[in-house]
């Protein structure tokens, strides 16, 4: 086989046809991993591809098939809520299940509503991670356009776009149960982003699990967050500091909980021994915290991983069939940040 200089500029498909004795069209379809080249063919095209270091022209490729092999991602609010875990696991877990080619552009909806200059139509299919109701315009302005779409995380109140949704309510009910289980009757409750749906729905959980077990909780132990760290330090002080200290506090994600076990360790208190901690969200992090957080795990990769697919059939067949509407449990990950005061009784 011919041997090309790897650093050479003219490396293109039709060099990998002539050194494979094929048509340039075999060589493009073996590429793309076209079931209509013969296996045998695919692979000695992609060794030969590999040798001579060729890099698929993507620009090129655009224009022939008139895509931009960009996806749109857009979050909520990038500047408030949205905090930096949870976009980083969303944003890296997306771009693992693209198919090969294909890039991602991260913007808020608000930047896209307030007239920044965002063209949704630079994208080959867009995802909405939403957490607001105030996200309804821009999905109905998306839909309108025809661009291949799929929404995340909220349960939105349509059937005729593909949505994928996490169950916040359940979410903030099994962590309630659980730490009700463990004996605990004396309760604080750290509140997500006011304008955030994941909150709503949190909430509301965490109060129907003390209600059907006749459990108040008190209004001053019910804090206001805004899902950042610095505000779960904060909060927690303000309850520290009350003179009727909780035996439980639950935090509506795990930075706003981290925040809180950082307050404790300030003031002189132990977790769990003093006080016990309970997250949402089951960032990486959350494991190896002093104590390791106990939390309920959010599907996250799991709707994610049926968004990217669910939005790249709609690229790749170029039609839409059957629009899917699934909201996935989240599940409680009990580690060592809970007290069990019914064991000391």
């Amino acid at each position: 086989m011919k041997q090309i200089d790897k650093n050479e500029n003219a490396v293109t498909i039709r060099t990998i046809a002539k050194m494979a004795n094929v048509s340039h069209t075999t060589v493009s379809r073996a590429l793309n991993g076209s079931a209509l080249v013969k296996p045998a063919t695919r692979e000695k095209i992609a060794e030969i591809a590999r040798q001579i270091g060729y890099v698929p022209n993507i620009s090129a490729k655009s224009l022939v098939t008139n895509r931009s092999y960009m996806i749109g991602i857009f979050f909520t609010n990038l500047d408030t809520g949205t905090s930096a875990s949870f976009l980083t696991e969303v944003i890296e877990q997306a771009q693992g299940l693209l198919p090969k080619g294909y890039s991602l552009s991260i913007n808020s909806v608000d930047n896209a509503m307030d007239g920044q200059g965002i063209s949704v139509s630079n994208f080959d299919g867009v995802i909405v991670i939403s957490q607001s109701e105030s996200d309804d315009e821009f999905i109905e302005y998306l839909h309108k356009t025809g661009i291949p779409l799929v929404v995340l995380n909220r349960v939105i109140e349509r059937t005729d776009i593909n949505n994928y949704a996490i169950g916040d309510e359940l979410g903030g009910k099994i962590a309630t149960e659980y730490a009700i289980r463990m004996g605990h009757r004396k309760f604080a409750l750290i509140k997500g982003l006011r304008t955030f749906e994941s909150s709503k729905q949190r909430t509301i959980g965490v109060k129907e699990a003390m209600s059907a077990h006749h459990i108040q909780i008190a209004p001053d132990m019910v804090k206001q967050g805004d899902y950042r760290s610095k505000s779960g330090n904060v909060l927690m002080r303000q309850i520290l500091s009350s003179g009727s200290v909780p035996t439980c506090v639950i935090c509506e994600n795990d930075d706003m909980a981290l925040g809180a076990l950082n307050a404790c360790i300030e003031l002189g208190y132990q977790v769990p021994r003093d006080i016990s901690i309970i997250g949402f969200d089951d960032m990486a992090y959350s494991k190896y915290l002093v104590p390791p957080l106990t939390t309920v795990r959010k599907p996250t990769p799991t709707i994610i991983s049926m968004g990217v697919s669910q939005l790249m059939a709609i690229v790749e067949n170029g039609q839409q069939d059957d629009i899917e509407q699934k909201v996935v449990d989240p599940e409680i990950i009990v580690r060592s940040s809970v007290l069990n005061v019914t064991a000391d009784k």
